[in-house]
């Protein structure tokens, strides 16, 4: 007797071809579903229609069509225990071997402006997942095919072992099945979880998976691998983004890059350009056009931006292509690149340009790892205003001050903590990250701003412990300084930011970043 295969998927890609490889080469009888078996018919292959063979008709507008024990029964019966063979005949069901199956659309669904709920449940698929799952867990007496870019390999194992398949393969095929319903519940689950409408500030499980997108030439460093993943089918960030030319992405590029992304984010009117090395910015400044943007940042730390990261707001102009073209640099994001631009990029092979015309973009929640599980929390994206700042000197801002104490609470926000960050003109001129203490911070933020620091503000992205920093900012020509405030001596800060002339500024807020 022939064998038997059940073909049901949502995308056709390629069943055409595998329904007549393996109807001519292997000798198989081919049941099938709904569109499937129209598909099929339409191509001239032979095919019995599910209802036809389980002699009973699909109903719910489609929604039972193959939940049925002629189906489960073929797929789930074991050739190698008797009890099985005998329920087989005794109920005219015939064994199944090989069941291809994808499932409905639930993701690209969703993913449509103005989907409802009501649509996206009828997307959610039930006998293709119940069929995956059974079909794999039985990977020893048949073989499950869940991707179209499975069929190709499937017929070359068929014509290398004489029209068998191997354990091993039907293993990993197996494997992909279950991954494949895992992925497609945790995509529901999320969704339905997204429509509750009282704010959970703990869940019980968070879910979480992942599409291999690439293996990465390694990590951080040359002795750890490391690998992409897509969360969700829909490619989304980064994986959407355009890739215009250069080298590779590497793991570190990626990481940098998503930090530049972050602190891009903060401004979307004037022309603005940040500049990174290791995920801390080392020159951001604002302009009137983008290259002055450019120059001034490139201004505020020349020598770490050789081989950095450049994110900039607005589309790439010739001019700015040509300034950025002078110095070697990792990666160039933008939401855009004018073909004089992309021109004159071509002459630097090697940098790696990326289009991301979304790069408002964010993830929902932040993770990290840690031994036995991870943390999540909520991404650091609260829109503050000056409104809510608390003035606390007897020193009031000018309007300039406030535009300049802004933009720099702005940057301030994105330097690995301890952080302390001199503006002036719209235009960082020193830079203290990652500092054990914050007295540290501020010398080495001081020290590279240099003169810039007369007439300069400073931020800090937590509050002053002592007022030390106070006295030595006003020592090297700050005017203004912003800060959360919450020390127990914030009194002192104040003290002294009021002897000695100074206007300062309590957000109310902390800006950590570890």
């Amino acid at each position: 007797m022939a064998r038997l295969a059940l073909l049901s998927t949502s995308d056709k890609t390629g069943i055409i071809d595998l329904a007549k490889s393996i109807i001519t080469e292997f000798d198989y009888e081919i049941i099938s579903s709904g569109g499937t078996a129209k598909t099929l018919k339409e191509a001239g292959i032979s095919v019995t229609k599910v209802s036809d063979y389980t002699g009973f008709p699909e109903i719910l507008g489609g929604r039972v069509k193959t939940l049925h024990p002629r189906i489960h029964g073929g797929i789930l019966a074991r050739r190698d225990l008797e009890q099985h063979i005998e329920d087989l005949n005794a109920n005219n069901i015939r064994p199944i071997d090989l069941v291809v199956v994808n499932l409905y659309p639930f993701e690209q669904t969703i993913s449509q402006p103005g989907v409802t709920l009501a649509e996206a449940i009828e997307k959610i698929d039930i006998g293709g997942p119940a069929m995956l799952r059974a079909s794999a867990k039985n990977f020893s007496h048949l073989t499950v095919l869940c991707n179209p870019n499975q069929y190709n390999s499937y017929l070359e194992e068929l014509r290398k072992n004489g029209g068998e398949v191997s354990l091993e393969f039907r293993q990993k095929c197996a494997l992909a099945g279950f991954k494949h319903t895992a992925t497609y519940d945790q995509a529901i689950a999320t969704y339905l979880q997204e429509q509750e409408t009282t704010s959970e500030q703990e869940k019980e499980t968070f879910l979480l998976s992942g599409k291999n997108i690439k293996s990465l030439r390694y990590g951080e460093n040359p002795h750890q691998s490391a690998t992409w993943y897509q969360s969700g089918i829909i490619p989304s960030g980064w994986a959407a983004s355009k890739i215009l030319q250069g080298k590779e992405l590497s793991y570190n590029n990626l990481v940098d890059l998503e930090a530049a992304r972050r602190i891009i984010t903060e401004f979307s009117d004037a022309p603005t350009v940040a500049i990174l090395k290791h995920t801390n910015p080392c020159g951001i400044a604002i302009s009137e056009t983008l290259l002055e943007a450019y120059e001034k940042a490139f201004a505020g730390d020349s020598v770490s931006a050789f081989g950095g990261i450049v994110a900039l707001n607005k589309s790439i102009d010739a001019p700015t292509a040509t300034a950025m073209t002078k110095t070697f640099l990792e990666c160039v994001v933008a939401p855009g690149c004018e073909p004089e631009a992309e021109e004159i990029f071509q002459k630097k092979s090697k940098l790696r340009v990326l289009i991301s015309p979304d790069l408002k973009q964010s993830p929902s929640e932040t993770i990290k790892v840690i031994a036995g599980g991870f943390l999540v929390q909520a991404p650091d994206d609260a829109v503050e205003s000056s409104s809510d700042w608390k003035v606390v000197t007897e020193k009031q801002p000018t309007a300039e001050q406030m535009e300049e104490l802004m933009f720099a609470w702005k940057v301030v926000k994105h330097v690995k903590s301890n952080a302390i960050v001199v503006t002036k003109n719209l235009a960082t001129a020193g830079i203290g990250a990652g500092q054990m203490n914050r007295v540290g911070a501020v010398k080495i933020a001081l020290e590279q701003a240099g003169e810039k620091a007369i007439g300069g503000v400073l931020a800090s992205d937590a509050f002053f412990p002592f007022d030390d920093s106070v006295k030595t900012a006003a020592a090297a020509g700050i005017t203004a300084i912003i800060q959360p405030g919450g020390s127990v001596r914030d009194k002192d800060s104040i003290a002294a930011a009021n002897e000695l002339g100074l206007v300062m500024i309590l957000t109310g807020m902390r800006h950590f970043l570890h």
